[in-house]
């Protein structure tokens, strides 16, 4: 008989690291949603010229995702709490990029808004998945890094390729901006559902599933399928009626207005009121979206740092988000300089605290009833979303030919009012009590 040397007994017992394979691909994941919510900002200049667009015909167009997207957030948090994410995602992926894909097949203003609205309905549950995954796959003291990490692909990804399809414009078409990336995410759907799979069904050993759990994993809350099939009173009673929860809901609505500038109107301000070229507009576009990936990185690694080094998990999570709003209300600078070099510093400075207080997610995590983790995230992501609509809207209506400081003024005070959300309204970041266990208790 041979024995077990203590070398490789150690070896047996050490964690596996297959959530790192879910955070890239989360990663991979949140790229391609942002790049196909964003490719219309940077086809639209060119689209207004063809069509003959005026600034508040723009501001409809660039809307038109946010009013599914944001309706639909709540089913399709109920939707990620009843359907497997190695299912759900692929579906939506596959469905969202191919509304994307026609895009750069029609060219009408009509049928360009109801294809916009058909990504608006299939990205819906995106974030509630991606939410319901890192809080099942991470442990709570890696959890703010791996949000960070999976949230930076969105500024990555805008940040490399949105010269590439800049580029791709000027070269060939406006076009072409929608066919490719809806091309890459049907293939990246069918990775998807060939790769994911839940913990205790995937490549994890026993040693980091209980990892994950003893940090405050969810790793069996795929497995405990809600008994009712609809949801109930006291659930949205839950979502709806805690003040901690709303100091979410509208801080999120305040923190995503200023992205929803950027994935929007900036190009196009860029351009028009900026006066550049495609090319050099694409380059400095991608100029913020740099700063902002270092703000999402920074934010996860220093959160988690603080939580590690017995700092409040209030003070670890919350700090960085209101260090970030604040940063972002530097966007005002913008007007009051002739400078493009200087716009883009303070525009720049301004998404980096953008990214910075990007992990709103971890709150979520954190503050939602067990329970109802997709019904929470889902009411999140819809008041948040929000501003999908209301940002190029409000925008196109108070902007003029000739300035866009109104613009600015109005994204500024959103930003005063998201810090005052989370100082005054979040308080002590504790789980939200679940009624049903409550009743169960009395």
């Amino acid at each position: 008989m041979t024995q077990t040397s203590p070398a490789r007994a150690a070896q047996a017992t050490r964690a596996s690291r297959a959530r790192a394979l879910i955070a890239v691909m989360l990663f991979v994941t949140v790229v391609i949603n942002y790049l196909d919510r964003s490719n219309l900002s940077i086809a639209l200049p060119e689209i207004a010229r063809e069509l003959d667009l005026n600034t508040a015909q723009q501001g409809l167009l660039l809307s038109a995702f946010g009013w599914t997207y944001a309706a639909l957030q709540i089913p399709g948090g109920w939707l990620v709490d009843r359907v497997p994410a190695r299912v759900l995602y692929p579906v939506c992926l596959t469905l969202w990029s191919l509304a994307t894909l026609f895009m750069g097949i029609v060219g009408g203003f009509v049928a360009l808004i109801v294809l916009r609205l058909l990504v608006g309905v299939f990205e819906a549950p995106a974030y509630p998945i991606n939410s319901k995954v890192a809080t099942v796959w991470f442990p709570e003291r890696e959890r703010a890094t791996a949000i960070g990490f999976y949230t930076s692909g969105q500024f990555i990804g805008l940040a490399l390729l949105t010269p590439v399809l800049s580029w791709l414009q000027a070269t060939v078409s406006w076009h072409w901006v929608f066919i490719a990336t809806g091309l890459v995410g049907i293939v990246w759907a069918l990775f998807w559902y060939g790769w994911f799979r839940e913990p205790r069904d995937s490549r994890a050993n026993a040693a980091e599933i209980e990892l994950i759990r003893d940090g405050g994993g969810l790793v069996d809350a795929t497995r405990e399928r809600p008994q009712r099939a609809r949801i109930s009173r006291a659930d949205l009673a839950a979502v709806l009626g805690r003040r901690k929860l709303w100091g979410l809901y509208l801080g999120q609505f305040c923190l995503t207005s200023t992205l929803w500038f950027f994935l929007t109107w900036f190009p196009t301000y860029l351009v028009e009121y900026r006066n550049m070229d495609y090319i050099k507009s694409g380059f400095l576009a991608s100029l913020p979206f740099v700063a902002a990936l270092v703000g999402v990185l920074a934010s996860g690694v220093l959160s988690d740092f603080l939580l590690r080094r017995r700092v409040s998990l209030g003070a670890a999570r919350k700090g960085p988000i209101i260090a970030g709003l604040l940063l972002s209300t530097l966007m005002v600078g913008a007007s009051f300089t002739d400078s493009t070099a200087l716009v883009i510093v303070f525009l720049s400075v301004a998404f980096f605290g953008n990214g910075l207080a990007s992990i709103t997610w971890s709150l979520v995590s954190a503050m939602a009833p067990q329970r109802l983790l997709g019904l929470t995230g889902g009411m999140f992501n819809f008041i948040g979303n929000l501003s999908s609509i209301a940002t190029p809207i409000v925008i196109g209506m108070i902007i003029t030919d000739e300035s866009f400081a109104p613009g600015f003024a109005y994204m500024t005070v959103i930003t005063v009012v998201g810090v005052l959300s989370y100082v005054f309204l979040v308080g002590r970041v504790e789980r939200v009590a679940d009624p049903e266990e409550l009743s169960a208790k009395a």
